[in-house]
């Protein structure tokens, strides 16, 4: 999965994902939602064969990136930390 920035302003930002993982951005989506910095966390999917699946996060306060940072941190934490 390939990830990169499709757009950015002060408040909010959207990452592009080629070959998405829908269950990883789901998650991604889902901490960004509890995050109490974090206004709007939401997937954008069009035809697969015309876009890439997107995600656009928007804040109350503090910087986009770092949010989605933050929630990263957060999932890569929990995967490391249960065994299978």
């Amino acid at each position: 999965m390939m990830t990169y920035v499709a757009e950015q302003s002060g408040d909010s930002l959207t990452l592009g994902f080629k070959d998405a993982n829908l269950p990883l951005i789901d998650s991604l989506v889902q901490v960004l939602n509890g995050d109490s910095a974090v206004s709007v966390a939401r997937i954008v999917d069009s035809h697969p064969e015309l876009c890439d699946l997107t995600l656009h996060v928007r804040v109350k306060s503090g910087e986009p990136m770092d949010a989605v940072k933050r929630a990263s941190r957060e999932i890569a934490e929990y995967f490391s930390s249960n065994s299978i």
